[in-house]
């Protein structure tokens, strides 16, 4: 019996979706549950399963098509599973060609070459660099431009193989290649929201600097103790993430935001923690931020992050927020001006970790320091807001013990 493979109901707000990638072909077999089709709206992947075990018999949406909730993707036969074959194309076609050949020459084909001065090592020499290639080798010649004349073969007697191909390509030996790839609805989403923020506000980038010492040593002397107590590890982003929310509280225009002819003021500190994943930048919304603790909000990052990687996070993981933090520092970013999550009204960027002498107490010493900045809208922020901003988190860092003691 053919059963319908439909769109899901699609998130609130979500009007369509895109067909990303089918993970079975038509004639291949699934389990009930497997994921047979992942779905890409503007922020999230949606993974359609197999409503039951048989085989994929027709697919009506292919990759890259914009469907809508509830219309048909393909049609599943259910029933039992048919066994796969697990012989590769070239294998099979090495085989087929293999057992279409002779074992060898006659005696009599033999005299006749010698007779009309025919050298059988010579000839296999004119065939080189294997004869004639595999099916599939030349299926990927086609598709790559490549002469197979100029591929060395390993298969038997020298044949060249799709492998052999693919590596002659890879191995820069064809010709230059080019691809064009449609951007995906994430990336494309992105790129809106990027040129908004730079068409909409007045955004200016504001620099500092924080001593992490009295960080590294907090985390080096108790990290092994709040892992075995909370189950998470100590990281930076939470000091991080406690250090703007004191922040924010003593500086709430920077937790503004812009709309229309009004500045709306929120009396909380919702932080989203921005995440690179294949697909690109999510941004995760730790809500209440400002009532946790480290564990808790150690909890909740890495709990956002291993479901934007894998595809799982839902869209209203992502809405709302009212200051956001992204860390270049993880990819070695020494200084940046991060662009403002729109309609926030500004963005602290952190920064990689380099040890650099400064003056201490009227000495020069060796220190753990990161230069943060903070991108706002100049609109409704001004810099002498944006500067004390940056002095509240670099203070509460540089000693964290009174931050988290409330002093």
């Amino acid at each position: 019996m053919s059963q319908e493979i439909k769109v899901p109901n699609l998130p609130e707000s979500v009007s369509d979706a895109t067909v990303a990638k089918w993970h079975k072909k038509p004639g291949e077999s699934i389990s009930r549950d497997e994921n047979l089709v992942d779905l890409e709206t503007d922020k999230v992947v949606l993974e359609v399963p197999a409503p039951a075990d048989g085989v994929l018999k027709e697919i009506s949406a292919e990759e890259g098509e914009t469907v809508t909730e509830g219309q048909v993707l393909g049609l599943l036969e259910e029933g039992e599973a048919k066994a796969a074959d697990d012989k590769s194309e070239d294998e099979s076609d090495e085989d087929k060609d293999d057992s279409a050949k002779p074992e060898g020459k006659s005696e009599e084909e033999k005299e006749k070459d010698a007779d009309s001065g025919k050298d059988d090592s010579k000839s296999r020499d004119e065939a080189k660099p294997g004869g004639a290639p595999s099916p599939s080798a030349r299926r990927a010649a086609a598709e790559s431009d490549v002469d197979l004349k100029e591929v060395s073969g390993s298969g038997r007697g020298g044949r060249v193989t799709k492998g052999d191909v693919m590596k002659h390509v890879q191995g820069g030996g064809g010709p230059r290649q080019e691809e064009r790839v449609k951007m995906s609805r994430l990336r494309s989403r992105i790129a809106e929201r990027m040129k908004e923020a730079q068409n909409t506000a007045a955004i200016l980038t504001s620099f500092n600097e924080v001593n992490l010492k009295a960080v590294m040593d907090l985390r080096a002397r108790y990290k092994d103790d709040f892992q075995k107590r909370h189950g998470v590890k100590l990281g930076f982003m939470s000091f991080f993430v406690k250090a703007c929310c004191e922040a924010l509280q003593k500086h709430p225009v920077v937790n503004a935001s812009v709309d229309g002819d009004e500045i709306v003021y929120h009396g909380y500190q919702d932080i989203g923690v921005a995440v690179s994943t294949d697909r690109g930048l999510l941004v995760p919304i730790v809500r209440d931020a400002h009532r946790m603790g480290l564990a808790e909000i150690e909890a909740a990052i890495g709990d956002y992050a291993n479901k934007a990687r894998k595809g799982t996070i839902q869209l209203e993981d992502l809405q709302g927020g009212t200051f956001t933090i992204t860390n270049g520092g993880v990819f070695g970013s020494l200084l940046s001006t991060p662009l403002l999550n729109m309609p926030q009204s500004a963005i602290l960027g952190m920064h990689t970790i380099k040890e650099r002498p400064i003056a201490e107490n009227g000495e020069i010493v060796i220190r753990p320091m990161m230069y943060i900045a903070l991108s706002y809208d100049h609109r409704i922020v001004d810099g002498k807001d944006a500067v004390q901003f940056l002095v509240a988190v670099k203070e509460a860092l540089e000693d964290p013990a009174r931050m988290l003691l409330g002093l």
